[in-house]
Formats: structure tokens, C-alpha cells, sequence
């Protein structure tokens, strides 16, 4: 199952693989991490955000995965984004977003 999700973030959802372990594999989308294991069991609970910086990067993602997302890209006015959500093979809600106001860069600490 493990390589099922490695694939799918990486294949469909366009990270890359930043480190690979003894049952576990660490990947990357920019500066944030995402780490899966090999268990029994998945956890699956939360929303995971990915950023892009514009909306046509945010549709090009969504052409990619309209295929099991669950709302089109839209325009939230209430926190100035456009996006669009999905479910992963393990059932987790993904987030796909840009913000339509300025940001400060994102970088490590």
C-alpha cells in the first residue's frame, strides 16, 4: 500500500520524493514534507494544503485530478483563495490553493 500512495502523490499530485527508508518515504512540494509509513493501518484524518502560485497552476492540478476531486476550483472570497478539493487513495482530503492577495515567501526557519 505504501508504494500505492508514493505513487499517486508523486504521479498525480506532482511531489517528489525527498527521502526514502526502511517502510517509510518522505516527500516534498516545495518547502513542506510529507511523510508516509508502511503500517497496518492508515491515518487519514485532516486536510492536507498544497500551495501553488497561481490560479492557472491551481487549474492545471485540477485538470490532472478532476477525475476523483470533489468540488471544481472556485474562488473563496472569504479567505481571498481559489481552490479545489480532492480525496487521496488512502481517503485523505487534499487541498489544492492559491491565495489572491499578496503573501510573504514562504522559507525554513
Amino acid at each position: 500500500m505504501l508504494r500505492d500512495i508514493v505513487d499517486f502523490y508523486v504521479n498525480e499530485a506532482g511531489m517528489h520524493i525527498w527521502l526514502e527508508q526502511a517502510e517509510c518515504v518522505i516527500l516534498n512540494h516545495g518547502n513542506f514534507l510529507l511523510g508516509f509509513c508502511e503500517r497496518d493501518v492508515s491515518e487519514t484524518e485532516g486536510c492536507i494544503t498544497l500551495f501553488y502560485p497561481t490560479k492557472e497552476d491551481v487549474d492545471i492540478m485540477y485538470n490532472q485530478l478532476k477525475y476523483i476531486s470533489t468540488s471544481e476550483p472556485v474562488i473563496n472570497e472569504t479567505y481571498q483563495i481559489y481552490n479545489f478539493f480532492t480525496k487521496d487513495p488512502e481517503g485523505r482530503t487534499l487541498e489544492f490553493q492559491t491565495f489572491l492577495h499578496p503573501i510573504e515567501p514562504v522559507g525554513f526557519f
